[in-house]
């Protein structure tokens, strides 16, 4: 890497050039692992996606083709465009109905639109044609109902615009555009198909796709829409990667790791984002240099299946050797050119350096908990389910500096069943956020988060339990540098309790910090809890929360009989 420049770059240190060097070097330590005729690229390792071996090649040569267009490295294309034609002569699997090669094709198909002087207009007619073949499978062939639906699209886009199959190219751009409209829930958020599916699709998948068709379409109208709903989203975006630079440890395919910054360089690239140019390469070359210092490269130069290292628990059935590289999305800053400002401006602080916040994201219900003292950034989850890939859903807190562990953090254990389903969002607001799901059991729970600072009040009503079921709260994980608590309040012996005959209030304060001698928890909030009527009845929970130098808010639970139908609860001002 090139020396650090700490006076254009005061956070981080790195510059453009230290992008140009980490996307030359991730070239550089793939290609001895191309077959002899480019086509495919098996990179080391023991663990092979669903797809089998062979898929798995042509993923490495088409997510690692995507970071040379983005490089604009004539060298490396070359290299891509042999194996373009010996792929495309029948080494490559063909693009079927909900198969891992449609994937691949939208990552061929963006770089030889990125790159069309350069590779396409250079390739024989022959080998164009063959190409373009290949493609025109990802037209017709049916995609999950998910951010795949875009990948058509993306194909499409390309073989428009050189003339393969016009009208088949425009209906696969249209169906996929109209499809996604589904999942739309505005304020610049997607769920990832059908379901409350809401992680980084969103950025790396959703927003990535229509804008770069857009942009590369030159379709104003489109670009206005797409665009639009990118700046807004990347408000909310913004406040997901801590001090460090560590993105949120939350949702499926972590391993792509800093193709969370994809969507704060495609804001600047098309005009699209509310972040100033320093605010924007801060946040972006804040998460490249996380991983990089972290060891997600290792000593060949190639990315590792995992997090930080290898870590399978981030891993899916989906994920192959050469899958990392979806990461190379994060270089479509390069596209920018270097007297752009967003290369040249002096680098700002983002969210988490500027001041502590509790911000709620409507369309998740999400409560996002920031600290500057130490950096750290915590997600209320009260609205975001995928029980496909628990535990990076469906738990009620993730952070920037954790990651969920296998003894059910940050959950509401009633009975020994830790499940959390059918999660239904209550709202959100100054320094709240509340859900309800169903539990073990077939319970019902009411869930309560206030925040304020680094200190957090837990409240959870649990209704249709059998008497005396035992109840457990849990917080957050053990991380490095950080420091965790859970303080019982009301219902609780330590972590855990038994439920009553009607519906029971459990609450606990909470805090996740790296601050080394944090205030007591229980000089830091008040917590009162009042009980109308009778609980096992017609009872009332009425929950006061009083922060020392702030305001005083009640939230009140309702419930009736202890039937999960029946469990209820409201918002009361002081």
């Amino acid at each position: 890497m090139p020396d650090e420049d700490r006076t254009l770059s005061p956070y981080t240190g790195y510059t453009r050039a230290h992008w140009e060097a980490a996307a030359d070097s991730l070239l550089a330590a793939v290609a001895p692992y191309a077959t002899e005729n480019g086509a495919l690229y098996h990179l080391p390792g023991a663990h092979t996606s669903w797809s089998g071996r062979l898929s798995d090649g042509l993923e490495g040569y088409a997510r690692t083709l995507l970071l040379a267009a983005f490089r604009r490295d004539e060298k490396a294309l070359e290299r891509y465009a042999d194996g373009l034609a010996a792929g495309t002569a029948g080494v490559w699997p063909r693009v079927e109905d909900r198969s891992q090669p449609l994937v691949e094709a939208a990552s061929i198909a963006l770089a030889l639109r990125l790159t069309r002087p350069l590779l396409w207009d250079r390739l024989d007619d022959g080998v164009r044609q063959r190409a373009a073949v290949w493609l025109g499978d990802a037209l017709t062939a049916e995609p999950w109902a998910c951010n795949w639906e875009l990948f058509p699209v993306t194909v499409g886009g390309f073989l428009a615009e050189v003339g393969h199959e016009p009208e088949a190219s425009r209906a696969a751009i249209d169906r996929g555009l109209e499809r996604i409209e589904e999942w739309y829930v505005g304020d610049g958020w997607y769920t990832d198909g059908p379901g409350r599916a809401f992680d980084y699709y969103n950025g790396w998948a959703m927003h990535l796709y229509p804008v770069l068709h857009a942009w590369l379409a030159d379709d104003t109208r489109l670009l206005d829409l797409y665009g639009g709903r990118l700046s807004r989203h990347l408000a909310d975006h913004a406040r997901l990667f801590g001090g460090d630079g560590a993105p949120m440890r939350q949702g499926r395919s972590l391993t792509y790791r800093f193709a969370t910054t994809a969507p704060l360089w495609l804001g600047a690239l098309t005009g699209r984002t509310p972040l100033s140019p320093g605010e924007t390469r801060r946040l972006a070359s804040g998460a490249l240099r996380h991983f990089l210092d972290r060891g997600a490269v290792d000593e060949r130069g190639l990315l590792t299946l995992g997090w930080h290292g290898p870590d399978e628990t981030v891993l899916q059935g989906y994920s192959g050797p050469a899958s990392p590289y979806w990461a190379s999305k994060a270089f479509v800053g390069l596209l920018l050119p270097p007297d752009h400002e967003v290369w040249t401006a002096r680098e700002e602080p983002g969210p988490t350096d500027r001041a502590d916040a509790v911000t709620p994201v409507g369309p998740p219900n999400w409560l996002l908990q920031t600290t500057t003292s130490d950096g750290l950034v915590r997600l209320h989850n009260h609205g975001s389910e995928d029980v496909r890939y628990d535990p990076y859903y469906t738990r009620l807190g993730y952070s920037t500096a954790t990651a969920p562990s296998a003894s059910y953090d940050n959950s509401v254990i009633v009975g020994d069943d830790p499940s959390r389903t059918g999660i239904e969002p209550l709202g959100a607001g100054d320094g709240w956020v509340a859900s309800r799901h169903t539990a073990g059991g077939g319970a019902r729970v009411v869930n309560l988060v206030v925040a304020r600072g680094a200190v957090e009040v837990r409240a959870h009503l649990v209704a249709g339990a059998d008497p005396g079921t035992p109840v457990r709260v849990t917080g957050w994980p053990e991380g490095d540098g950080v420091h965790c608590e859970l303080l019982p309040v009301h219902g609780l012996s330590d972590s855990a309790g038994v439920t009553g005959p009607g519906a029971t209030l459990f609450v606990a304060l909470a805090r996740l910090t790296g601050e080394p001698d944090p205030l007591p928890l229980t000089e830091s909030v008040s917590v009162k809890v009042k009980v109308e009527g009778e609980a096992e009845e017609q009872g009332e929970y009425d929950v006061r929360v009083s922060w020392p130098s702030g305001p005083s808010t009640c939230f009140r639970f309702r419930a009736s009989d202890g039937r999960p139908s029946a469990s209820s609860w409201s918002v009361k001002p002081r």
